[in-house]
């Protein structure tokens, strides 16, 4: 298991196909009903907030269906080449809608998604994890299992802080230049963004490669998938154009939330910080945070962390440096100087996450904690006037 949002299974093993689909597939394939009445609302012109709701609520099942598909197209491919695809297309829904975002102009709504994702992760999937599994008690994993998970935890941690430090930089130049003119602030994002790529990559191989026994889960971080079980019926080339056409669709549905989403903050009366930190990163984040659900009523703890903990480094060390780069190359340039109140909203979110215990012996108290904190800081966004509606 890699520090990303890996859904290989620890041994790579294919298993029987199952004879009917899984009660979580058949749940994504009815929400699929909403990508077409996003479509056709946005074509009749309907208001703009239901058009927005609608096209939020199709991006919940093609993320996931992506996901799915990646995760079976791995199992052919191998668990390294596999992982490498798990750490590239893990977070393709927050990619792909903040390349549209980024595309219209919207940029601080892309930062402040980007932000909102990693909160999201941090605080509300970790936060239900932590709470459904701490209801029950585990058995204490022996010495071996325990020290590996303390190992990752403290990693963990450290990149984490990593990614506050790059994010504090921008700030803490802006707060103590007499003069600052924005092609420094951008020059030192190109130089920031390459470097997290390079760190973002030194994870993987860490991860994968020469620390890959701390890594080695014995579980599948997608309970009761599509990916589980039916891989075997399904060929290679299928997998691919499947994973293709999801990404195709779940581009124009970007389209569609992003059109309507000036129009929906001003009717709604609502800041574009609200909307990028709460409102999206809800639906774009969705299924890291069920599965998070899941994996904590199932006592996967640990696995559960590596998700969320996972989802968000690569949200900030892989996904943000990407649209830095691409913005560039689009003339929509985009800099790592985040909004300094959404930057103190992350440093709540680890400074909080990296206090729970994310071990087999947590309990649903530490759960709380996070909830209410993520509570807390969207009341704050919510209420906060910055980037006005």
């Amino acid at each position: 298991m890699s520090l990303t949002k890996s859904r290989l299974d620890a041994k790579g093993n294919a298993t029987s196909s199952p004879r009917f689909m899984s009660r979580k597939d058949a749940i994504l394939l009815r929400l699929l009903v909403f990508v077409p009445i996003c479509l056709i609302l946005h074509h009749l012109n309907a208001h703009p907030v239901l058009v927005f709701m609608m096209a939020g609520m199709a991006i919940v099942p093609l993320a996931a269906w992506i996901a799915n598909f990646t995760e079976a197209i791995s199992t052919h491919i191998g668990p390294t080449f596999g992982g490498l695809l798990n750490a590239t297309f893990g977070n393709a829904t927050e990619m792909i809608v903040s390349i549209v975002a980024l595309q219209a102009g919207l940029i601080d709504v892309v930062k402040a998604s980007l932000m909102g994702s990693m909160i999201a992760n941090l605080l509300l999937g970790l936060g239900v994890a932590l709470f459904l599994g701490g209801l029950s008690i585990r058995p204490h994993p022996d010495h071996s299992t325990t020290e590996n998970m303390s190992t990752v935890a403290r990693i963990n941690a450290s990149l984490l802080n990593l990614v506050v430090v790059f994010l504090l930089a921008p700030t803490a130049i802006e707060v103590t230049s007499v003069v600052l003119h924005l092609e420094t602030t951008n020059e030192f994002s190109y130089i920031a963004s390459a470097l997290l790529l390079v760190s973002y990559l030194l994870m993987l191989f860490f991860s994968m490669r020469t620390h890959s026994h701390l890594y080695g889960l014995d579980e599948d971080a997608e309970p009761e998938s599509y990916g589980s079980e039916a891989r075997g019926m399904y060929s290679l080339k299928l997998h691919i154009g499947l994973l293709l056409g999801a990404t195709i669709v779940l581009v124009f549905v970007s389209e569609v939330l992003v059109s309507s989403l000036s129009e929906a903050i001003a009717t709604a009366g609502l800041t574009q910080l609200f909307t990028g930190v709460i409102l999206i990163p809800i639906f774009a984040a969705a299924v890291e945070i069920i599965t998070c659900g899941i994996c904590g009523a199932k006592q996967k703890v640990n696995l559960a962390s590596s998700v969320a903990i996972g989802s968000s480094l690569q949200i900030a060390m892989f996904v943000t440096p990407i649209l830095v780069f691409a913005g560039l190359f689009m003339g929509e340039p985009m800099n790592l100087d985040f909004d300094n109140f959404t930057v103190l909203g992350l440093g709540i979110a680890i400074l909080m996450t990296n206090s729970v215990r994310t071990d087999s012996r947590c309990n649903w108290l530490e759960g709380i904690l996070l909830l209410m904190t993520y509570a807390m800081l969207a009341t704050a966004f919510f209420l906060h006037p910055a980037l006005g509606g």
